[in-house]
């Protein structure tokens, strides 16, 4: 009796089939997301994986969110390259792949053995590609999901935004937004340590923010330092960038005059009263800042000194409208001084923040060539003896450093 022999099955390769499955995704314009899970790598608090993709300067990328236990990290990867960093990941750091299209759910599982197995099966509702533009959702230069954001009491521990907090996080994310355009345009570069100060930086929502923007989403390393009078809000605050792992964050107590850096590329001070903004903005320069933001709060100095001309006076016999002149005329002063140091400045509506109406923002990046002073000086001059005004704390600082000669 003769034995036929029978063909050997070959086994097939489900990590091919998964990967090619992904690059067709790509290809036709179906990919939603990809999510990498059951964690096998070196790194123990890493979690999951999940990679979206998003347009960053006119190129498509896959983004890759790196979630841990107490952060996340994004890292932009051009498509092919991302792919295939998705390809070197299965199995050796992750045993489960999860990919969405608009028509298909495919998940790729490996046992501990090393044994794959694909799964493909269609999708069970109509879905849409959500948009590919970096900053997508509202305008969101943060996400929820950013751990300091739970702790600090914006978000809850499945980080849905806690309804009391809807006006601070508006708040939070309109200021990482005007940052990041003034990045854009500054002479930062991000190939060295960003280093930052925050005056009055109370419970920290804004310099935790622009911390884990700069090293999350600009994968920059930064020195922020967050400076605030009260001891107890500076002892909260470095216990919390201490429990998430913000290197580079710190709090002191004091003021702009007791803690002022040498060298600074960010300068930061939202409602210093009166002329504790004049010196902010002075600290700024004389650090060489290449960013400065301002939310000025009070002017009480000029308003004690400004004389209305004749004409303006029954405009200005209510204390309302007095009150409004003399804030326009002090930081249109500001203004003038930070152009003629070499800034381009924007004074603008901020967005109102809490305890406060105060929504007023001096924004000053600067100039790559600065213009000629002496124009400005002039013009500067020329408002002070309109409105009889004797002393500008601003200029007294500069031109005790030499500034304005």
């Amino acid at each position: 009796m003769s034995v036929t022999a029978k063909p050997a099955q070959s086994v097939p390769d489900h990590h091919a089939q998964f990967i090619e499955l992904l690059e067709t995704s790509l290809a036709q314009n179906a990919f939603i997301k990809l999510v990498l899970a059951k964690h096998v790598g070196a790194e123990a608090d890493l979690q999951r994986l999940i990679i979206k993709q998003l347009t960053v300067k006119d190129q498509p990328c896959l983004s890759f969110v790196y979630r841990y236990k107490t952060r996340d990290i994004t890292k932009n990867f051009p498509l092919a390259e991302g792919v295939a960093n998705i390809a070197a990941l299965l199995p050796a750091s992750f045993r489960n792949a999860h990919l969405l299209s608009l028509t298909d759910e495919i998940q790729l599982e490996y046992s501990k053995k090393g044994k794959s197995t694909l799964f493909r099966g269609k999708a069970q509702q109509e879905r849409e590609v959500p948009s590919a533009e970096h900053n997508r959702e509202k305008n969101r230069y943060l996400e929820l999901n950013r751990p300091f954001l739970t702790d600090l009491g914006v978000t809850n521990r499945q980080h849905e935004l806690i309804p009391a907090m809807s006006r601070k996080w508006k708040q939070i994310n309109k200021f990482i937004e005007v940052f990041s355009h003034a990045l854009g345009s500054s002479p930062i570069q991000l190939d060295r340590p960003v280093r930052v100060a925050d005056f009055g930086s109370g419970k920290g929502y804004l310099t935790f923010a622009i911390h884990d923007y700069l090293c999350n989403t600009r994968q920059a390393e930064a020195q922020v330092t967050g400076v605030e009078l009260r001891e107890d809000m500076v002892s909260l605050c470095n216990a919390a960038a201490a429990r998430l792992e913000h290197p580079g964050l710190v709090f002191k107590c004091g003021d702009v005059r007791s803690v002022a850096p040498s060298e600074l590329d960010v300068m930061i001070a939202l409602h210093a009263c009166d002329i504790a903004t004049d010196y902010a903005i002075h600290t700024g320069i004389r650090s060489g800042a290449a960013i400065i933001m301002c939310s000025p709060c009070c002017h009480k100095q000029i308003r004690q000194q400004i004389q209305s001309p004749a004409l303006l006076k029954p405009m200005l016999q209510y204390g309302l409208h007095l009150g409004q002149q003399a804030e326009m005329v002090t930081d249109s002063l500001r203004a003038l001084f930070l152009e003629a140091c070499g800034y381009e400045t924007k004074v603008f509506e901020f967005i109102s923040l809490e305890h406060t109406n105060k929504n007023k923002m001096i924004l000053a990046v600067k100039r790559a060539e600065p213009q000629d002073p002496a124009r400005l000086l002039a013009k500067i001059e020329e408002l002070k003896t309109f409105y009889a005004i004797q002393e500008h704390c601003l200029e007294t600082l500069l031109r005790g450093d030499g500034y304005l000669s």
